[in-house]
């Protein structure tokens, strides 16, 4: 019986096993060295919020794996043979594969910062974080003060966690405004807004110099390169962004770059080696997208179309039009389509926001056929079909915004706020 090893129990490579479990008897085992089963990495800052316990996170019950005839083996791949098919692991032993997918998803990013290793400093993206952050940071008696480095999405997440914790924050962010490089001026600056009226001491343009140890080898402090101004804290969150799970890989004879590189049919240049989430890096590129994607949903889908493939209907992943979401403290975000921080030639924005400070929204638009790009949503939720749909037809920017009461998700009685942006709109069409 044809033997499928996936390397990595994250969202792609556990879709990946249960697709195709579904559609064939092939044997099927998924390595991790990281826990014994799946659970969902999004919701790890609930945890430590209160909001749900660990075992809450994990969306099969432990009886699953059995009953799927999906083995899961704990275990850290040292070395890949492609040549023979073997894996072989940090504790000596093998496992014989017939088709392997690598599955490995994204490290925190570290660049070498003296102190960078030492206890109290973390990432926020394993099991192992968590449980770091409970023993560095339980209670602001134990933990005075965090500091967060890096400005992204798992930076906000991070400061959010500490903050229900009443544990103060000081965040540095390198960009002179928060995020600055994905969203538009207007979204970015009333972000930082926001961060700062949660007491969290915002410092845009700040970059880490060095951390500081005590006598038993624990945080005690962080410089900052601009000023040489020392921070004490307890903890350092390194958010820095992440990059490729693929260390192992780069002794083996398969293809890297940033990660490991494959077609559209996500297949490396060895064959029978599949790479699919964080760690594949398209090398055909795809819509405009970014050649590595560290996105849930975009791992989930290529764990279905590996299991296509696999099984017999060899198929292109195709993720069509671009999406995410994501919270900032309070403020729930969306996008659909392309909007760009800074608008590319031909194209143009219209940016909205609501006198409150917590909802905004901006809109991509062709200047050449009007045609509707792309919308950024913050306090507004909006419903993803309808978008879909509007990118998919071509939608005219006029028709998207005349219609935006259409893609509104907010619940019954909730305020809307369509037909003031849509009289925003025409004004500011009127006056250009």
């Amino acid at each position: 019986m044809e033997h499928i090893v996936i390397i990595g129990n994250g969202i792609s490579g556990v879709t990946a096993a249960r697709h195709i479990r579904k559609l064939s008897d092939k044997q099927i085992t998924i390595v991790s060295a990281e826990t014994d089963y799946f659970f969902s990495r999004t919701a790890l800052m609930y945890v430590y919020m209160g909001h749900m316990k660990f075992e809450h996170t994990q969306p099969y019950e432990n009886w699953f794996w059995e009953k799927n005839r999906i083995n899961l083996k704990k275990g850290y791949v040292k070395h890949i043979e492609t040549k023979s098919k073997i894996l072989h692991f940090s504790e000596g032993d093998t496992l014989q594969y017939d088709k392997l997918i690598i599955a490995t998803g994204s490290k925190p990013n570290k660049f070498g910062w003296p102190g960078q290793d030492l206890d109290g400093v973390m990432g926020m993206y394993h099991k192992q974080d968590l449980e770091n952050l409970e023993k560095y940071a339980p209670n602001n008696k134990v933990c005075k003060r965090a500091v967060i480095v890096g400005g992204g999405l798992i930076g906000i997440e991070l400061a959010e966690m500490l903050n229900s914790r009443n544990i103060p924050v000081t965040f540095l962010v390198r960009e002179d405004s928060f995020w600055n490089g994905v969203l538009p001026e207007g979204e970015s600056t009333m972000i930082n807004r926001h961060i700062k009226n949660h007491h969290i001491d915002l410092r845009l343009g700040n970059n880490l110099k060095e951390i500081i140890s005590d006598e038993n080898g624990k945080v005690k402090s962080v410089i900052i390169q601009e000023t040489g101004e020392e921070i004490s804290c307890d903890v350092v969150g390194l958010t820095a962004g992440v990059s490729p799970n693929i260390d192992f890989i780069k002794e083996s004879d398969i293809e890297t770059g940033r990660g490991v590189k494959v077609n559209r049919f996500l297949e490396t240049n060895i064959q029978d080696i599949y790479a699919i989430g964080d760690c594949a890096e398209q090398h055909e590129g795809i819509n405009g997208r970014r050649p590595i994607e560290a996105v849930w949903y975009t791992g989930r889908m290529m764990g279905e179309t590996v299991a296509q493939t696999i099984c017999g209907n060899r198929m292109q992943y195709n993720p069509g039009h671009w999406f995410n979401s994501a919270k900032f403290l309070d403020i729930e975000y969306q996008t659909y389509g392309w909007v760009f921080a800074n608008p590319r030639k031909n194209e143009a924005h219209f940016h909205w926001k609501h006198t409150d400070d917590t909802k905004c929204i901006t809109v991509c638009y062709s200047t050449n056929t009007n045609a509707f790009l792309g919308i950024n949503t913050f306090g507004i939720r909006m419903r993803h079909d309808i978008f879909d749909k509007w990118l998919t037809e071509k939608r005219d920017v006029n028709y998207v915004m005349e219609h935006l009461a259409e893609a509104n998700f907010d619940p019954e009685f909730y305020k809307t706020y369509e037909s003031d942006i849509y009289s925003a709109f025409k004004n500011e069409l009127q006056t250009v």
